[in-house]
């Protein structure tokens, strides 16, 4: 079964998110952890606080009788900002105790007055922290004159969360950008090294070792794919001069010493033939470097069309734009022709003419030209079109026999490859195979 392709995240994303989660739970515990260590000690202390109230007004009124008691009350709730009242009957009240933190207060004052206290956080419609205490046999109601402060609010909460998290997230960026630093430029390097910039090289003194040995590694293979570069292009010239010098001596020689006519023409033949293949070699195997310049596709048809002047053999007809222009390498480019008429000359013939009749048609695609050749042979096998770009492959049994290299279509789709274009090969509805040469056009 085929694996459904899912778009994956960048290595930044990636690490981002991970860092970005990790700091964001440690906030939320940081919080919860703060929030459980301040709630107990506050509630604690208001309640020891208002209970310390409690207990010196007790005592100083239990200490005086009843004419001065009446005094030392105005007294404190001039001096010391509390009220204190006798506690009637007829009192209407409201427990103060109605969330996790009040409770807990109410709870220690409890603990420390009694467990028949009360606390209130109104009495006959004022509002504020009242605690019931007994003096003899009265009962009197103390109220402070603001409440226990309480933990921070929910507003103050998320201040201070948004904040975290903002840093959290900025925090994250930074990292996830110093972790991929490295690797952007070790990806930055390796499409240059595909390019054909054999000279691309890393710094192998960074302060991380891991990415030291990676450096050094990538200028390791980077001088080794110089050299074996170098050492191609010696053997390429070296065949070249080696191989085409006896060619040329041994037509010499043929045309010299053979008299028949006909056994001459086809030694010819098979001598032009080892030189085509040799050259077809040297294409395929030639460095990828190209100036990709604008270029009239029109024209450059023609040029390449004027190699083909045989009409019992191919005829092509192109319906190009005169002013439609590409970005491309005009030797590449019309190498790519070549090859295409080339193949079609061997392989597309009609079956009852036996001429190939190629059309050149173009169509533009946005900011791309997609040009469009197209022969009336027999086409091939829909399961081998992706091979037919495959070196010394041949697309049925026939051209096992043919006299080629089986490298043309090969040679072309490279060719497209260095000019940032691509190449797709497609039987035509009506007969025959179209290749869909797709280029940057220009605009």
């Amino acid at each position: 079964m085929q694996r459904s392709s899912l778009p994956g995240l960048s290595l930044f994303w990636r690490t981002f998110c991970l860092l970005a989660v990790l700091l964001a739970g440690g906030v939320f515990a940081w919080v919860q952890t703060l929030r459980a260590l301040e709630f107990e000690p506050r509630a604690v202390e208001s309640a020891r606080q208002m209970a310390g109230l409690v207990n010196l007004s007790r005592t100083a009124l239990g200490q005086a009788d009843g004419i001065n008691r009446v005094a030392l009350l105005n007294t404190i709730e001039t001096r010391a900002a509390i009220q204190v009242r006798l506690r009637e009957p007829g009192d209407r009240w409201e427990s103060y105790e109605n969330d996790r933190f009040t409770r807990r207060v109410g709870q220690e004052l409890r603990a420390v007055l009694g467990s028949d206290t009360l606390v209130a956080k109104s009495v006959n419609g004022v509002a504020g922290l009242w605690v019931d205490f007994s003096i003899d046999r009265d009962r009197y109601w103390m109220q402070a004159a603001t409440a226990p402060a309480g933990p921070l609010n929910r507003n103050t909460w998320f201040v201070w969360i948004g904040i975290a998290l903002l840093a959290t997230l900025l925090g994250s960026v930074a990292i996830a950008s110093l972790i991929n630093k490295p690797l952007r430029q070790l990806s930055f390097a390796a499409s240059r090294i595909r390019d054909g910039d054999l000279d691309s090289r890393l710094d192998e003194n960074t302060l991380t070792s891991e990415i030291r040995e990676v450096n050094r590694g990538f200028n390791r293979m980077a001088r080794e794919l110089a050299r074996v570069e170098e050492d191609r292009a010696v053997m390429l010239a070296g065949i070249s001069h080696d191989l085409r010098t006896p060619l040329a001596r041994l037509r010499l020689e043929t045309e010299m010493s053979v008299s028949d006519e006909e056994a001459k023409a086809n030694m010819a033949l098979d001598i032009d033939q080892l030189d085509a293949i040799i050259g077809k070699f040297m294409d395929y195997a030639r460095p990828g470097e190209t100036s990709l310049r604008p270029v009239h596709v029109a024209k450059l048809i023609d040029r390449e069309m004027a190699m083909f002047r045989d009409p019992t053999q191919i005829r092509i007809n192109s319906r190009v734009a005169i002013d439609l222009e590409v970005l491309a390498d005009d030797t590449e480019l019309g190498r790519v022709f070549g090859n295409l008429f080339e193949n079609a000359r061997r392989y597309g013939r009609g079956t009852y003419t036996g001429i190939a009749d190629v059309t050149i048609t173009h169509q533009k695609t946005g900011p791309w030209a997609i040009i469009s050749v197209r022969d009336q042979g027999p086409g091939v096998a829909p399961e081998k079109l992706s091979q037919l770009t495959t070196p010394f492959f041949r697309g049925d049994a026939a051209r096992t026999a043919a006299t080629g290299a089986g490298l043309g279509l090969a040679i072309v789709e490279k060719s497209m490859s260095r000019m940032g274009g691509s190449l797709e090969l497609a039987n035509s509805p009506d007969g025959g195979l179209v290749a869909h040469l797709r280029l940057k056009r220009v605009l």
